[in-house]
């Protein structure tokens, strides 16, 4: 019991124990040894106070347990009060004592006893084991038994009915003085006496006695607080848990309230099935989710026992290390014991000849000055080499810095130079539409001459320069060879243009995306990924990336063996699609070298991918433009399953249902949607078309269908795929968009529907500047939500259905009427069989 004080004045009553209470604290004054006998008091005697800290047990449902609170006595209205700390203004309840019972069950915990009350029971139990000095007395209705010295009504002589019990918290024994406590120490009692000598010379000793007092009650403060606050945090602690608990139940609940409104409010059956239908596939989400925790467990599981393997191999290597060092420990004591053995024996009794020992010093003297000087010449030389060394590195980084510059040099006059000759390429095409005669047959021939010119040769400084190359880096012409001499002015023009834009941006933009991608370490779904893939996938690092965002895609349909099956199930019988397919492969990227060369394998890896797709899909089996899908993975990807796996995430997860039918009804619809979208963004250029009478149907169509492997160039291309096999379809309308707004100046310029068509034969192939198109396509576009784009689906879709219906029908009445007609041949008229008998 914390805060007791105690009067030197009257010290000398009290009970000789140096161990403070343990429970309820008494104030600053003791009763007098005459009435330390009973329970009452006389009206006169100064106001007593008793306080300190107990624990209660109280609490609902699972949190029951002991808290700590602070007790005090009010004498006047004979109630116990508490609170939470002692400085607390406000109690938290009382306890009336005129009419309790204060018990300790002897099979009751060490330190616990009850207070009875008529209304309910309080169980209290104290915290640390303390004598009750000062704070006990002999009842004199109860002879040898020490009770609490409360301080009672003068008109109720002892209102508490006491019950004998063995030992309770308050440590109330049946012996005669309480200072006899058993479980005294000898430092404890060694104090006891002191400060019982110090009371019986208080006279002499005055100051000694206060400043023990005051030690005592400093120290029984701090115990105090100390013990207040652990309690308090420990208090807290259970608080914070039972409120994160509660949180949890709360929000399932609140969840579970919000799941059965929604049930009772559905206004039909089929919503109501809707929503049990959603609970089902929750649950399915969770089951799937669990299975994943699961075989993560049983990773991890296999991981730590490679990592305890590990660990014992490490333990036995340790053990033999140790062993190891214990046989040199003892080779070197041996060694040791050896040398001291030999340096105790006396010098052999051998005679040696005279002079033989002088000689021997002299040859070993001689032989380490020849070794010292050989150690300083050759300390001498590689200070040396070192200089040499330092010199040339320098040197060398000099050079390395001047050649990066010439080289950066270079790179931007080559990028000039290919801009200076698209521009005289440019105007000599203007010049020959705009001349004629004479002039147009020179116009000609300096065109064919700015044709057959290549690349400049090595410069007089010996640097390189990087020509415009016949092919690209996945095997397409950067020129290709176009039969009409307009087209071929404009493919060099457009070479030109593309290699000059990547000279100028690779030091600017391609060399940080590089080093971009090669810090990303391992592929996961974020926004930073999803920018990355916007801006395009470095070359080196595009197979893996492809890679994963197939597997992303198809990890549900993926199964070991499963693209051999197929390449064997083609192999006993012949699938339907394999004359189309054939017919199809020598049509497959006419402008590339891997297709075209007799010699190259690429031709044999599509036809067993495309093979392979037939059999795993039955229901598309094989649709003009799957090939050069195909082929776009193969390029990329190289291997015929990682190829395969990438044709089935395009056409059965990423393209919508039936967007390679028989009917291409979801192509049909992406087509319509495309036009709405063209008159939202680009209403200016749609009004000139349509002024025009100008169908784009005869272009888009093939964009959707092959995702533009036949419109744009390589380096174009690729990148719309990076996004295209991450985000979805969404990324071809962004970048259909984008290819209008690109060219839209140029197509304004047109005013005939012949100019307008032949220039939308081509002028996706004039597009050289990657980074301005993509700018348009996920910046000038916003916003694209996804929202608006399904609804523009399910609008069109409907349409489109309900067109084909009436065309059905139409096509029904048509063959009705033509059968009730009877035969087709009219009367008169000798059909095929009849001439034929008659030959």
């Amino acid at each position: 019991m914390e805060g007791a004080h105690e009067n030197p004045a009257e010290s000398s009553s009290s009970v000789p124990n140096s161990e403070e209470p343990a429970g309820l604290a008494r104030g600053p004054e003791v009763l007098p040894r005459e009435e330390s006998e009973g329970c009452a008091r006389p009206l006169d005697a100064a106001p007593k106070k008793l306080c300190g800290y107990l624990s209660k047990f109280g609490g609902k449902g699972p949190i029951r347990g002991w808290k700590s609170r602070w007790f005090f006595y009010d004498e006047k209205k004979c109630h116990l009060y508490y609170s939470r700390t002692a400085q607390d203004a406000n109690p938290l309840d009382s306890i009336d004592l005129s009419s309790a019972v204060f018990d300790c069950k002897a099979d009751a915990e060490e330190g616990t006893f009850e207070i009875k009350t008529p209304s309910r029971v309080i169980t209290l139990k104290s915290k640390r084991k303390r004598s009750w000095r000062n704070s006990c007395a002999l009842c004199k209705h109860h002879p040898g038994l020490w009770v609490w010295r409360l301080p009672c009504s003068p008109h109720l002589p002892c209102p508490w009915p006491f019950r004998t019990f063995p030992s309770s918290i308050l440590e109330l024994k049946y012996r005669k003085d309480p200072a006899d406590s058993p479980k005294s120490t000898p430092k404890s009692s060694l104090t006891a006496s002191l400060i019982q000598k110090a009371k019986r010379q208080n006279n002499t000793f005055p100051l000694f006695a206060e400043g023990l007092t005051r030690t005592r009650t400093a120290q029984e403060k701090v115990l105090a607080l100390e013990q207040q606050v652990l309690m308090l945090t420990k208090e807290l602690k259970s608080q914070k848990e039972l409120v994160r608990i509660l949180h949890k139940a709360l929000e399932a609940a609140q969840q579970e309230k919000r799941a059965s409104s929604a049930y009772l409010a559905a206004a039909e059956d089929k919503d109501r099935l809707e929503l049990v239908r959603h609970k089902v596939r929750q649950i399915a989400e969770l089951g799937r989710r669990v299975e994943a925790l699961e075989q993560e467990r049983e990773s991890l599981v296999h991981t730590a026992g490679l990592r305890e393997q590990q660990l014992q191999e490490l333990q036995r290597h340790v053990q033999l290390l140790v062993e190891k060092n214990q046989a040199k420990q003892q080779v070197i004591c041996k060694l040791s014991e050896q040398v001291t053995r030999d340096f105790m024996q006396p010098p052999s009794q051998t005679p040696v000849p005279p002079g033989a020992a002088d000689r021997d010093f002299l040859s070993q003297q001689e032989k380490m000055e020849h070794l010292k000087d050989d150690m300083e010449a050759y300390r001498t030389q590689n200070r040396f080499l070192n200089s040499e060394i330092h010199q040339v590195t320098k040197i060398w980084r000099r050079v390395a810095e001047k050649e990066k510059a010439l080289l950066m040099k270079c790179a931007y006059l080559q990028a000039k130079n290919c801009q200076v000759e698209s521009k005289y390429l440019a105007g000599l095409r203007r010049l020959q539409e705009a001349s004629g005669g004479e002039c147009a047959e020179l116009l000609r021939q300096l065109i064919q001459e700015a044709l057959r010119c290549e690349a400049r040769e090595a410069s007089a400084e010996g640097v390189e320069l990087s020509p415009v190359s016949e092919y690209d880096e996945y095997g397409f012409l950067t020129v290709p060879n176009y039969e009409m001499e307009d087209l071929k002015l404009l493919a060099k023009i457009q070479a030109l243009e593309v290699h000059s834009h990547y000279l100028l941006a690779h030091d600017a933009v391609e060399r940080p995306l590089r080093e971009r991608w090669a810090a990303l370490g391992d592929l996961a779904p974020s926004a930073e990924l999803k920018q990355l893939l916007r801006a395009g996938v470095p070359r080196e690092h595009r197979p893996r990336v492809w890679k994963w965002l197939v597997h992303l895609r198809v990890r549900h349909l993926q199964s070991p063996g499963r693209y051999q099956a197929l390449l064997s199930q083609g192999q006993v019988r012949k699938h339907p699609a394999a004359r189309q397919i054939e017919l199809d492969l020598n049509r497959t990227f006419p402008n590339n070298k891997h297709f075209t060369c007799p010699t190259s394998s690429f031709p044999d890896k599509l036809r067993r991918v495309l093979l392979a797709f037939s059999w795993q899909n039955p229901t598309i089996g094989y649709c003009q433009g799957l090939n050069r899908l195909a082929a776009i993975a193969l390029l990329v990807l190289e291997e015929e399953e990682s190829a395969f796996w990438c044709l089935v995430a395009i056409v059965e997860t990423i393209m919508p249902a039936d967007y390679y039918s028989k009917t291409l009804t979801s192509s049909q619809v992406d087509h319509r949607v495309l036009q709405d979208l063209l008159l939202e963004k680009l209403p200016r250029l749609m009004a000139h078309l349509g002024q025009h009478r100008v169908d784009l149907s005869f272009l888009t169509f093939n964009w959707f269908l092959v995702v533009f492997a036949d419109s744009l160039i390589s380096n174009i291309l690729l990148r719309v795929w990076d996004a295209f096999l991450y985000e979805g379809t969404k990324v071809i309308f962004r970048y259909a968009l984008a290819i209008f707004k690109y060219n839209e100046e140029e197509i304004l310029r047109l005013q005939d529907a012949l100019e307008i068509y032949q220039y939308l034969r081509f002028f996706t192939r004039t597009i050289c500047n990657s980074q301005k198109l993509m700018h348009i396509a996920f910046n000038d576009m916003n916003p694209f939500p996804m929202k608006q784009l399904r609804q523009l689906r399910t609008a069109h879709r409907e349409r489109l259905e309900a067109e084909l219906r009436e065309l059905e029908q139409l096509k029904a009445e048509y063959l009705e009427t033509r059968n009730s007609q009877g035969p087709a041949v009219p009367g008169g008229c000798a059909s095929e069989d009849e001439g034929e008998g008659e030959a």
